[in-house]
């Protein structure tokens, strides 16, 4: 876990905590299934004890954070089974926001998604996976929004907050990377066009190949493990 100060301008304290926090947890900088020590966050976002507490809660209701009998807060950590679980409902809730969205898009709304498209564009070709994550992130849920189901939204964040920090390692592969740019290109055309069906299969695909890739990264953490057993 990181030492270095992340300075939390002026505002709603409990929010920017928060926000800071879930960076953390989505970036990896707190590892999946370790202790949030509240003494080093609370070191490491110069705050005190009772704003970060507040947002641990709310991150627990998030689903990133697990309040474990004698253990705490830990960061979320799935098996394999939880990911393709997971994944498949989120698979099954991205294409349906997408189907919807394209009915219902406004003019205003398409205008917004294109601005953060060209932004993550940008942030892609700096490399900075970080800025790219954040409005990667920003993109999808302007979708969802789009498709104007609050149900649907609310089950959709609910469910996207367990995947949030395995999202965002599957870009770390440079030739992933740009394949998970292009299907974002095709989001945009799919949009314009209001192609419903397009729209759906190509944020299922998405899915799909997230899932591919978060696969991929658990069986190369576990291939070390399995050698040092032997």
């Amino acid at each position: 876990m990181t030492a270095d100060v992340i300075a939390i301008p002026r505002g709603s304290l409990h929010e920017q905590v928060a926000l800071r926090l879930r960076q953390m947890l989505v970036e990896g900088r707190i590892p999946p299934g370790a202790k949030l020590n509240e003494r080093q966050l609370c070191e490491a976002l110069d705050c005190s004890r009772t704003p970060l507490r507040e947002a641990i809660k709310r991150l627990a209701a998030e689903g990133l954070v697990e309040l474990l009998p004698h253990r705490g807060a830990v960061a979320v950590s799935m098996d394999e089974q939880s990911v393709r679980d997971t994944f498949e409902v989120m698979a099954g809730l991205e294409a349906l926001s997408g189907e919807l969205a394209a009915k219902r898009i406004t003019d205003e709304e398409l205008a917004e998604i294109r601005a953060m498209h060209y932004e993550m564009l940008a942030a892609y070709t700096r490399q900075d996976l970080s800025a790219y994550y954040r409005l990667n992130a920003r993109i999808h849920r302007a979708i969802n929004a789009a498709a104007k189901n609050p149900v649907l939204s609310a089950t959709y964040d609910r469910i996207n907050a367990r995947l949030q920090a395995l999202r965002f390692r599957s870009n770390q592969d440079g030739a992933k990377w740009a394949a998970a740019m292009q299907e974002h290109e095709k989001m945009i055309e799919a949009l314009a066009r209001r192609d419903v069906a397009a729209m759906r299969e190509v944020l299922a695909s998405h899915l799909q190949n997230k899932l591919a890739v978060v696969l991929e990264q658990l069986e190369a953490a576990r291939a070390p493990q399995r050698q040092g057993a032997r």
